[in-house]
């Protein structure tokens, strides 16, 4: 299972420590992220991001340590509570300048048309499928056959991403598995009535189901390892007339979120006590362990970006999530935008 499921390592608390080698691309590229020259007027945009998310801990880390006017902005932040597609819509018509969300849930409405670019990347990583031990599942995939996965909605983004990975290793994901839609924090009451046997999702609530529920589960994949270590997982995107008027403060944006990003990736504990002021239900022990999970050393731009979203688009045409007839290559340029170089 290992080939297309990345799994936490035996350590899995350090996994940073080997990440950072991946961010370099060079001289060159690391000039393109260092601040602009701060003009007198700085360019005021809105910036929509969900609060509840622990893995967009960048924008808030780049709000506190002044790093959005280091490099000329002044941000307005959105606390964005609605849907992938009702955010992008947003981007498209000017609402809001820029925003960060999950390329597993805008890959398909990207492909209705909607008039968005992605600039930029915030982390890898963060979605896992845990198995339930009563139930027999473990490692090996064919465990999972005639069994029901939890999901929280039938769109939500670990849904797609272990859907595709397990027709990879050769499951059949409308025949032999069943994906069952429950609450996010009431998928472990679903496993203890024995009607789920594995869940599919993101931390930090399934490391909150975990946590409650010690030697129920075992790790299936991981997104923050193997493969995906190194590829984005929430993205950051903006509407394309504002890239076009004005490419300058869009590639402000970019350099400010990845100097954060890096920010987190060296201090997650330091990191995890200013996020933990955005969402106080938190423990900020759990945050720090979440925090330092996550790749925020990987942040591609420039044609490793388009890449990373072709490879995105070609899995998720595979699935069928995209039509047959959208050309990945394509898609990718497309809907990314090169704003650094």
């Amino acid at each position: 299972m290992d080939e297309y499921l990345p799994t936490a390592h035996s350590t899995p608390w350090n996994r940073r420590h080997f990440l950072g080698a991946a961010a370099a691309a060079g001289a060159a590229g690391a000039a393109a992220l260092l601040p602009l020259a701060v003009h007198s007027q700085p360019r005021k945009i809105t910036l929509a991001w969900s609060q509840a998310s622990f893995c967009q801990v960048p924008v808030p880390i780049a709000l506190e340590r002044g790093l959005f006017e280091k490099n000329g902005l002044q941000v307005e932040v959105l606390n964005w509570g609605g849907s992938a597609d009702q955010l992008l819509e947003a981007l498209a018509t000017g609402k809001a300048e820029v925003g960060v969300g999950l390329i597993h849930r805008w890959v398909k409405p990207l492909e209705a048309g909607l008039d968005v670019k992605i600039v930029g990347s915030v982390h890898g990583g963060c979605l896992r499928l845990v198995g339930v031990n009563a139930a027999g599942v473990t490692r090996d995939v064919k465990t999972l056959k005639g069994k029901v996965i939890g999901v929280s909605d039938l769109n939500s983004p670990a849904k797609q991403f272990y859907g595709i990975h397990l027709a990879k290793l050769g499951l059949d994901i409308d025949k032999d598995v069943e994906w069952r839609v429950y609450p996010a924090d009431l998928l472990d009451v679903a496993v203890k009535k024995g009607e789920v046997h594995a869940i599919a999702d993101g931390d930090p609530n399934l490391y909150l189901i975990e946590k409650r529920n010690p030697g129920v589960f075992t790790e299936l994949g991981n997104s923050a390892t193997g493969e995906y270590a190194e590829k984005i997982c929430c993205v950051l995107g903006a509407g394309a007339k504002f890239v076009r008027d004005d490419r300058k403060s869009a590639a402000a944006v970019v350099r400010a979120l990845a100097q954060a990003s890096d920010y987190v990736a060296e201090n997650p504990n330091e990191s995890a006590k200013i996020f933990a002021k955005y969402t106080p239900k938190f423990e900020v022990a759990d945050l720090q362990r979440l925090i330092a999970e996550l790749t925020y050393k990987h942040h591609p731009h420039n044609s490793r970006l388009q890449d990373e979203v072709r490879e995105f688009a070609a899995d998720f045409r595979s699935a069928g999530i995209l039509k047959k007839s959208t050309d990945p290559a394509r898609f990718a340029r497309h809907i990314t935008q090169d704003v650094l170089s």
